[in-house]
C-alpha cells in the first residue's frame, strides 16, 4: 500500500529521468575529432556512426581547439549519459517487476 505507492513515484521519476538522459544525449554533437598522421602529416577527421556503417568526414589539418574542446566534452558527457542510462534501465526494469507482483505490498 504505502511501499507500492512510494515504488510507483519512483517508477515515474526513473521514466522521466530516462526521458531527460534520452533529451541531453540527442543534443550533443555525434561523433569525436580523430587526428591521424598520413605520410607525416597530421590530418582530422570527424567519425561516426550512420545507419550502422562508419562514417569519417574530413575536416582539416587544422580544426580551432574551441572546437577540440567541445569534441572532446561532448565524448565525455557521453560516456556519463550512457553509464547512466543503463543504470536507470536496470532500475526500471527491477522497478516494473516489483510492482506487477500478485500479491499486495
Amino acid at each position: 500500500m504505502v511501499i507500492k505507492s512510494i515504488l510507483k513515484e519512483e517508477l515515474a521519476n526513473s521514466l522521466r529521468m530516462k526521458k531527460r538522459y534520452d533529451r541531453d544525449l540527442a543534443r550533443l554533437p555525434r561523433g569525436s575529432l580523430v587526428k591521424r598522421n598520413i605520410k607525416g602529416h597530421q590530418y582530422y577527421y570527424l567519425v561516426y556512426r550512420e545507419n550502422g556503417k562508419f562514417k569519417s568526414v574530413y575536416r582539416g589539418k587544422s580544426v580551432p581547439d574551441k572546437e577540440l574542446k567541445k569534441y572532446r566534452e561532448a565524448k565525455n558527457l557521453r560516456a556519463k549519459y550512457r553509464k547512466a542510462l543503463s543504470d536507470l534501465k536496470k532500475q526500471i526494469r527491477y522497478l516494473k517487476g516489483v510492482l506487477r507482483g500478485k500479491e499486495e505490498i
